[in-house]
């Protein structure tokens, strides 16, 4: 386990079952505490909800979450999902590569052993030079930590992928970098699955992902209030487990753009509202594709970000 401290003030949210309603917890340093009885923590976390109470139930239900369980600590309005780091980009291709098109694998190895530079087709597309580059996905299949998951039936080839997120707490059209910054209400851990047998010809399709993407995203059971980690959004570590073995240490080190920098590019003549998650993309070395390791029915799933928040799950068949 890591030492790093816990920012805060952090928030999570569980069900009433009895109350027919969601109940709020902050923790200030003194540990969890109802937001009813510490009503002034409430205002780091004033995002409206775009949901009501009984939508969000209703999901939960689904979901087979009894009376207590722990639930999103915001329900998103929408998710955007960028990639701002490079260095993900170029293992993530070679990973693909080397499982699903081994020809292209062996041909870029060569190249880069030879000119000990990154093979071409390994390396973004030129845009994602330019700008932030982003695709949106379902942000109502986004599950608590601890929901346990299945692999859509249509793939053989589970990928989790560890993620700092965002959440919007004001309406931002044409922001700054510095508006958009100070919009940032709630830090999460995303965790975006991906079936990659899948992504791999959707992604030639030209569209981008669709059901190698859609079936399932899920977030950290807390959220930090985004004043409270807004210095340090470039500077967080972060780890994967799986069966209780640590199989990669990162961190948000290394991005081409920050997250208010990608923010303030979606805002673009867009308007965007309060309750919109956006997503930095996977951190270099979190995902299995890079690592060679892909799930399994069994498997013990643990993404963390110190300081942020943890996502668990248990794959199941």
């Amino acid at each position: 386990m890591n030492d790093s401290p816990t920012l805060l003030p952090r928030m999570r949210r569980t069900l009433d079952l009895a109350e027919r309603r969601i109940e709020v917890h902050i923790d200030t340093g003194d540990g969890w505490q109802s937001a009813d009885e510490i009503d002034s923590s409430t205002e780091a976390f004033a995002i409206p909800s775009a949901f009501t109470t009984e939508f969000e139930l209703a999901r939960y239900d689904s979901m087979g979450l009894a009376d207590g369980a722990t639930v999103l600590p915001v329900c998103p309005a929408s998710f955007r999902d960028f990639m701002v780091f490079e260095e993900h980009a170029i293992a993530a291709a070679r990973g693909l590569a080397r499982r699903f098109v081994p020809a292209a694998h062996r041909l870029g190895r060569a190249f880069e052993t030879l000119t000990r530079r990154t093979f071409p087709a390994f390396r973004p597309h030129a845009l994602w030079y330019r700008q932030p580059i982003y695709y949106m996905s379902n942000a109502l299949t986004i599950v608590p930590s601890g929901v346990p998951i299945t692999c859509p039936a249509y793939s053989r080839a589970l990928d989790f992928e560890l993620e700092l997120g965002v959440v919007l707490a004001a309406p931002l059209r044409d922001a700054t970098v510095e508006q958009a910054a100070a919009a940032i209400g709630a830090v999460v851990v995303v965790n975006d699955f991906s079936a990659r047998d899948v992504q791999l010809a959707e992604m030639r399709s030209g569209f981008g992902p669709q059901k190698s993407k859609h079936f399932t995203t899920s977030m950290s059971a807390t959220a930090v209030a985004g004043a409270a980690v807004a210095d340090r959004l470039d500077r967080l570590t972060a780890t994967v487990r799986i069966n209780g073995n640590t199989v990669s240490r990162t961190g948000t080190q290394g991005m081409r753009y920050s997250m208010a920098e990608a923010i303030a590019h979606a805002s673009r003549s867009e308007q965007l509202y309060p309750g919109e998650l956006l997503s930095s993309g996977t951190l270099p070395g979190g995902c299995g594709m890079e690592l060679g390791r892909w799930l399994a029915p069994g498997d013990e799933l643990r993404l963390e970000i110190d300081g942020v928040g943890v996502i668990e799950h248990r794959i199941e068949q």
